[in-house]
């Protein structure tokens, strides 16, 4: 249960390293030849320094190496669709109640993972309280050395009898003061909220510029029903899509308040107000 799932990761690693060197000679192509291989100060073509039986040894190490990992690129999708299939197959017969396994390890273990039942737990404590008296009776030597050993071994058997518990309680005591120092350091490193700004205020209409007529869905600009109502952003005034359009290419500003403004600033409305 313990060492196949690590030769597992072991073989997931080999193969995403390996597939990682395949992605990036298909992308930047192969790196075996290096600049360090080729002999650029030897003279006559006789090498500068010779390679002994070290460097032949390395290079064979060197294939066998990548030999395994080849074997292993093309191998471990095959195992790992096997172990998760076989994984699934008993997990379902499980649930089916066909088999009284739930995994591979458990399966080849003989080992049957249940629920205890009140009078297996009472055979249990039983089993255990006779083991600790004959563990008493044979303590040996004075009264005192005895009365010393029998103290000890009920420390030790009352640490046993709670430890689950206490690790529990450790555990949940841990989290919560994790959960507090936390929440305490985000209260102290948190910034300080404040209330949103006001709007501004909306703009002026020009004395130079085009009045605004008394009902808000008619266009400033031709009079009549607005047609695709279109806004310019840097005043917020609704007008006609073609004519503040044309209105922006000529003047580059808007008719009613002249700020400046391009047709990039002027934003389609699909409900007019």
């Amino acid at each position: 249960m313990v060492v196949l799932p690590y030769f597992k990761s072991k073989l997931h690693s080999v193969y995403n390293k390996e597939r990682e060197a395949r992605l990036q000679a298909s992308l930047w192509g192969p790196t075996d030849e290096r600049f360090d291989d080729v002999d650029y100060f030897g003279g006559g073509g006789n090498p500068l320094f010779s390679r002994g039986g070290t460097d032949a040894e390395t290079s064979v190490r060197t294939s066998l190496t990548k030999k395994i990992q080849k074997i292993i690129f093309a191998c471990y999708p095959w195992l790992h669709a096997s172990c998760e299939g076989l994984s699934f197959t008993y997990q379902l017969l499980y649930l089916l109640d066909a088999t009284g396994f739930y995994s591979v390890g458990l399966h080849a273990l003989g080992i049957h993972v249940c629920r205890a039942t009140g009078q297996e737990l009472m055979d249990n404590s039983s089993r255990i309280s006779k083991i600790r008296s004959r563990e008493r009776e044979r303590l040996l030597g004075p009264l005192w050395l005895k009365k010393l050993q029998g103290a000890l071994l009920s420390c030790a058997y009352t640490m046993l009898d709670y430890a689950q518990t206490g690790l529990i309680a450790a555990v949940f005591f841990f989290k919560m003061m994790e959960w507090w120092y936390q929440s305490a350091e985000e209260r102290m490193s948190a910034p300080t909220v404040y209330p949103p700004p006001p709007p501004p205020p909306p703009p002026k209409v020009a004395k130079e510029g085009i009045p605004l007529p008394p009902d808000r869905t008619i266009c400033p600009l031709c009079s009549q029903k607005r047609a695709n109502p279109s806004v310019v952003t840097v005043s917020g005034f609704v007008f006609c899509y073609a004519c503040i359009f044309k209105y922006v290419s000529q003047y580059k500003r808007c008719p009613v308040t002249l700020m400046p403004a391009t047709v990039e600033q002027i934003r389609r409305l699909f409900h007019d107000m």
